[in-house]
């Protein structure tokens, strides 16, 4: 599914046999059931596909990554990470690591205009062989989803008044943000 100019795409990562590493992918299944989902929003299961999403990004203007993020939180605390941050982001801070890493150095190289990337990840709990969520992170879905369609929301606000979106508090746990905006 490649997207148009200007498009907002959502790309939920993880290895869904890999327990908590599948955060990403179960939270694109509940945001695309979700109604308030803004209709220009396109969404993709990257799985583990890592730099084979270029093709799906290349003239994309807002990606939003939805992933397992291990940074020695709590498991199941939120992160949001942008910019600098996520060019900063230590190796193995995904469980994915050079994949994810690997698109979002790339991404500039072969983007048709400026994007702006928002990673929002939860603390995993356990990556080990397996299908379901720890509880920990199974009962965070629901606020990520949360967090999500409201950076969507923000992101077609914005885009229908023709402005960028506003800046959120880098790095630091959703709950620290959530409020203060």
């Amino acid at each position: 599914m490649e997207a148009s100019a200007g498009k907002t795409i959502v790309i939920g990562i993880g290895n869904t046999i890999h327990r908590d590493d599948g955060a990403g992918v179960h939270a694109l299944r509940k945001l695309q059931a979700d109604s308030r989902l803004p209709g220009d929003v396109v969404l993709i299961d990257g799985g583990t596909r890592g730099i084979e999403l270029l093709a799906d990004l290349h003239d994309c203007s807002r990606l939003l990554l939805l992933d397992a993020l291990d940074v020695g939180e709590e498991p199941g605390t939120m992160m949001r990470m942008t910019g600098d941050e996520l060019r900063s982001l230590p190796c193995g801070a995904s469980v994915h690591q050079l994949g994810l890493a690997d698109l979002l150095a790339t991404l500039p190289l072969v983007s048709e205009a400026p994007t702006e990337v928002v990673l929002l990840g939860v603390q995993p709990a356990r990556t080990e062989w397996g299908t379901e969520l720890s509880p920990s992170v199974e009962a965070s879905l629901g606020q990520l989803v949360d967090v999500a369609i409201e950076q969507l929301l923000l992101w077609s606000h914005d885009a229908a008044a023709g402005q960028g979106s506003p800046a959120k508090r880098p790095g630091c746990p959703v709950s620290d943000w959530c409020g203060n905006h």
